[in-house]
């Protein structure tokens, strides 16, 4: 079995995490994850079938069970290769609730996946991130997490995921400057604004392409995070579209 760097990318879905696995597939065999195979299986053969190397593994980033599995599959497929980039995408369910009506499983619903998660996840891929820091004509190995306007701003009723996200950030901060002195690029992206995927198709309706996020630019965004020397870390990051109001 071959030993080569890959990248993995968590929380994949037809939107953002389907363009930043395509994005990284272009350069690496990428590993998918997501809880339900229907988020990932359609991206996988459609890198598969461009010359890639894709595989899917359905995993719950909120269990550290989940997570050691996941490892061990791909340490399976890919053998004792170090991973290239590790992109965090994922966040759980989104509860938007007055405060005195919200259970504490609705509460938990946003940190469990956001934070905990993030937490586990980072644990089994910095290993595997510091076996490529002295890979020769390699990117610095990249850990990047997905964040939101709610990383930095808790609104009314959005209590439950902004604690995940703002916590997220926190922990990306901590990692950063624990590990980028050992060559491991961290970063932290808030996404601000409403991303153009199937879901938000009906969002905004009669507004311009320019009010919403392209997908497919938040992988380019993330690539050039990867390829940034080790003299150049952007430790955090904002991406709107030109006519979100901030």
């Amino acid at each position: 079995m071959a030993s080569k760097a890959f990248a993995i990318v968590a929380g994949v879905g037809p939107g953002t995490g389907a363009a930043v696995a395509r994005k990284f597939g272009a350069a690496y065999p990428v590993v998918l994850l997501a809880r339900n195979p229907d988020n990932y299986e359609s991206t996988v053969k459609e890198i598969n079938n461009s010359g890639g190397k894709a595989i899917g593994i359905s995993t719950d980033v909120s269990s550290a069970s989940s997570i050691k599995d996941a490892m061990r599959k791909i340490e399976q497929e890919f053998g004792k290769g170090g991973c290239a980039a590790a992109i965090f995408n994922a966040s759980g369910r989104f509860v938007r609730k007055p405060l005195l009506d919200m259970t504490e499983e609705e509460f938990t619903a946003g940190y469990d996946v956001s934070c905990k998660g993030a937490f586990l996840f980072s644990q089994a891929v910095l290993p595997l991130l510091l076996q490529t820091v002295s890979a020769e004509g390699q990117h610095p190995p990249t850990l990047i997490f997905t964040g939101a306007t709610a990383s930095i701003k808790g609104s009314a009723q959005m209590q439950s995921f902004a604690s995940g996200k703002f916590a997220m950030r926190a922990l990306a901060q901590s990692i950063a400057r624990e590990f980028a002195p050992q060559g491991i690029h961290v970063a932290h992206a808030i996404i601000d604004g409403v991303i153009d995927i199937p879901r938000t198709k009906d969002w905004l309706k009669g507004m311009p392409p320019e009010a919403k996020i392209s997908a497919e630019g938040i992988a380019d965004t993330y690539w050039h995070l990867h390829t940034q020397p080790k003299t150049t870390f952007t430790n955090e990051i904002d991406i709107r579209p030109m006519l979100e109001k901030w």
